[in-house]
This record gives C-alpha cells, structure tokens and sequence, in this order.
C-alpha cells in the first residue's frame, strides 16, 4: 500500500500541470478574500465576483499554469458559486456567455487569417525586400524590420505572431550572418540592437491599427461603455489618430536604441546581399502570395468601409463579418486549408482565455463592480483635489506602468482600462474626452515596452538570448516614456488637427 501511495503521489507530482507554490499562494489568495465581509457599496454576488477575477489575475502573473487552462477554472468557479445568477444552469450560461461575443472571434479568425502569411511566405519576402533595400547599415536593417512590422501590423491581430513568429526569424538570420550569436558571446556585433528594435516596433505598431493586437477591439467595446456609446472608435478613426504619432515613435525609436545599446557593427553590406539570395532562393511570387495580397486588400477596403463611403451605409459590414470573408476566401483558393485552422493552436488559445477574461470583466460590470470601483477612484482624485490635466495624466501613468505587474496585454486591459476610462469620462470635461481616450488607447499598447513578460512577443525576443534583462527593462523603461511623449504631444496637436478634441 505504502508504494502504491507513493507511486500515487509521484504520478501526481509529474502529471499535474500547475506550478506548486504559485497555486498554494493563489489559492490562499482567494480563500483570503472570500473569507472577508464584502466592502460598503459592494453586494456579496459582486465581491464574490471580484475576488474569483482577481485570483485569475494573479494565477496569470504567477503562472500558476497554461493560461487556457485557467481560463477554464475560472469558467467552473463562476459557474459553480452561481454569483451571476441563483442556479446552475444560468451560471453555465453566464459563464459562457463570451464565446458567442463577435469580438472574441474577429481576433480569432484574423489569427488564423494571418496563417497564410507564414504558410505563402510573403511576410518572410516582404520583410526580405525591407532588408535588401536598407541593409547597408545596421541602422538600415533595423528601419527595414520597422518598415515590415508597420506593412504586416493592419493583418496580423496576434502581435507575437508578428513580431516574435514573422519577423524575429528574420532577424535572427541576419544576425547570425554577421557571426552575432549569444553563444559565442558576440551578441553585440548587431543582434542585440537589432532584437531591442524587432521588439520595440511591435508595442508601437500594436497601438496603431484596431487590428494590430488582440486587446485592441476589447478597449473599442470599452470606449463605447465609458462614454455611454457617445464616443464610438472605428477601425477609420482609431487608424487614422494614431497614424502620425505612431510613424513618427517608429522613426525615433531605431536612433533611439542606436544611443542606448549601439551595435558594434555599424556598416553591413552583406545584409544586402544575403537577403538578395533568400529572395532569389525563393523565387518569383507565387500564385499564392498573390491570393494573400489580394485577400489583404480586400479586408483593408472592408475593414475601413470604403463601400460604404461610395454606395451608403447599406453595405456597411461588421468587422467580424469582413475576417469572415477574408477567411474563407483563404479555404476556398487553397491557400490555407482546414487542417490549417484546426492545428492553429494559439487562435483556439485565445478563443478560451480571452473569452473568459471577457466574461469576467462582463459580469463586473454587470454585477456593479466597475461602477462601485471607479466611483471609488473618483472620490480619492477629487478628495486629492486634482486638476483635470493632472487627474488625466495621473489615470494614463498609472494605467501604463502597472503592467508591471501582468503577463497580458489582455488581462491588464480587461482588469483595468474600463474602470479607468469610466473614472476619466467623470472627472475631465466633455470636450476633452477625446485627447484622454486616445492616450488611454495608447498607453494599452505602448505599455508592452516595459518587461521580458509583458505580452507574448517578448519572450520569444529575450530568450533569444540576444538582450540581458537588465538593459531590456532600462530600455523599456525609457522607450514607455518617449513613446508615451510622443503620443501625448505630437498625437495630441494631430488630434486637435483631426477634430477629436
């Protein structure tokens, strides 16, 4: 029996896929919070609610385990302490309310859109052609993977398939051609610039395109919440205000990194003639890649509702509809096929842990807990006694520079961006509503910039071993403060240019 037992327990020990420690201190975490009476202006539903989305949070920045599968414990929790409604059937319900949402399967559907962009290999040409044209420095090459991460940014709603999937590849090819590998110590020649600049073109692309990173329609759907549907963000608008800031931090930030961490290579001709033999290697375009762009353009029409501009508001499509199209454009040409979508991992990932962050921050909002947490806020800025510019600036900082303390772009936005735009709709004038959204909007995004673990590129780039974790936070740190500069500043006059404050 004693070895049975034993046998038992290391079965367990080895076949449980959770993380010891972390799940002890989640799991005290959350008994802790229960165990305490629900704060005055709360009910129990709602506190009950809160701290089972709290614990989530915590189990994610603690990595307890695999993100989906605590996706799906806090879907069992909700449905069995029935907090959303008083029997298990419509706790179910509520629980899984999410996966009909358009939101969750525009993200991922243009998830599995981007797969032809691996699969064709155009987002290895295009990024092929930015090298062949700017390589003959290493400050060229880093301009040429800018130029390629802003090209694939409108389609590629997974920033770490875009960043850490598509182009860090190429960048790494090209460090090693320099003989820049951390193995041998000689990731200063040009990898580890070149890795800072792969990576830090992804959080400000991200802030540029509703489509760029999966957050992005979640802030739209909260935008709309905040305000009372009186501001209402389209792929157009969004696009279109973050165009010129977004430009403008992505021609800084090569020469910014050149002066914060300079490669020791500075001239590299032979950038330019080896990615003029890849692109021989591959050969002409293919029928294929001639299908993805063609598919891409169609979705950019679409997407920025460009038939409705012509022929009127009739032939409006909702962007989900649109990834519908794109999608199925792909299955019917042969460009991706069906064993393609159903091995896509990661979009049938984000189908279950975003569906059940969405779901959470849903039922927060519905059980009053959003409402009771920013009146809250609004109290302690008022009691403060801030001025507005000052309370503004105040809810962007410390929205942006708490993702110190998550793992996902996601759960920050859905832990937080509601409560805080809600708090900033009550406390700054109508008329500036617009400017104090749009830096909410890019602060959702630039926050990326900040650690090894702040979205799913990042450590895809660091372990690449190109950047130690001491320069990638010192960099961070300083490339969040410039980019939120140049938002704040050359995005705020081009927003006044546009009308939208």
């Amino acid at each position: 029996m004693p070895t049975k037992l034993t046998d038992a327990l290391n079965y367990f020990k080895e076949a449980v896929p959770f993380r010891i420690v972390p799940a002890i201190v989640t799991t005290v975490f959350l008994l802790t919070l229960l165990a305490i009476p629900a704060p005055s202006g709360l009910d129990e539903n709602g506190w009950v609610m809160l701290a089972i989305f709290l614990t989530t949070i915590l189990a994610i920045i603690l990595k307890v385990m695999s993100i989906g599968v605590m996706a799906i414990m806090a879907i069992v929790i909700v449905s069995l302490a029935q907090v959303t409604s008083p029997n298990s059937k419509g706790a179910v319900a509520d629980a899984l309310s999410s996966f009909a949402n358009p939101l969750i399967w525009l993200i991922v559907i243009a998830v599995l859109i981007s797969l032809g962009l691996k699969k064709t290999g155009l987002g290895r040409r295009i990024g092929l052609y930015f090298i062949a044209l700017l390589g003959k420095r290493t400050l060229g090459i880093g301009y040429g993977l800018v130029f390629c991460e802003l090209v694939l940014a409108p389609f590629t709603p997974s920033n770490t398939a875009r960043g850490g999937g598509i182009i860090h590849p190429i960048m790494k090819s090209i460090a090693n051609a320099f003989d820049s590998d951390p193995a041998k110590g000689t990731q200063g020649r040009v990898g580890t610039y070149l890795a800072l600049v792969n990576y830090h073109a992804n959080p400000i692309s991200s802030a540029m395109f509703v489509t760029a990173t999966a957050p992005n329609p979640l802030v739209l759907e909260y935008v709309v919440k905040a305000t009372g549907s009186t501001i209402h963000l389209t792929w157009v608008t969004w696009a279109l205000a973050m165009f010129i800031p977004g430009v403008i931090a992505m021609l800084v930030m090569p020469l910014v990194l050149y002066v914060l961490s300079p490669p020791e290579l500075k001239k590299t001709p032979d950038a330019v003639t080896y990615a003029r033999k890849e692109l021989s290697d591959m050969g002409p375009v293919s029928t294929k890649e001639w299908v993805m762009v063609a598919t891409f353009a169609l979705l950019l029409l679409l997407w920025a509702n460009v038939p409705a501009m012509i022929f009127g508001p009739a032939f409006t499509l909702d962007p989900t509809v649109v990834a519908l199209i794109g999608l199925f454009t792909l299955l019917i040409t042969g460009t991706i096929d069906w064993n393609d979508v159903l091995g896509e991992k990661s979009a049938w990932d984000t189908l279950v842990w975003f569906g059940a962050l969405v779901m959470m921050a849903d039922q927060l909002n519905k059980l009053g807990v959003i409402g009771w947490f920013s009146n809250g806020m609004k109290d302690a800025i008022t009691a403060a006694d801030l001025s507005w510019q000052l309370a503004a600036a105040v809810l962007v900082l410390v929205f942006t520079f708490s993702h110190y303390m998550f793992a996902s772009t996601t759960a920050h936005v859905s832990a937080m961006m509601l409560a805080f735009l809600t708090v900033g709709v009550m406390l700054i004038p109508a008329e500036y509503h617009g400017i104090f959204i749009l830096m909410m909007a890019a602060g959702s995004a630039v926050m990326m910039t900040l650690t090894h673990y702040a979205t799913g590129t990042s450590p895809i780039i660091f372990g690449s071993g190109y950047v130690t974790m001491g320069k990638w936070w010192g960099v961070g740190f300083v490339m969040c403060v410039i980019n939120l500069a140049i938002f704040a500043v050359i995005g705020g006059i081009w927003w006044k240019v546009l009308g939208y404050w």
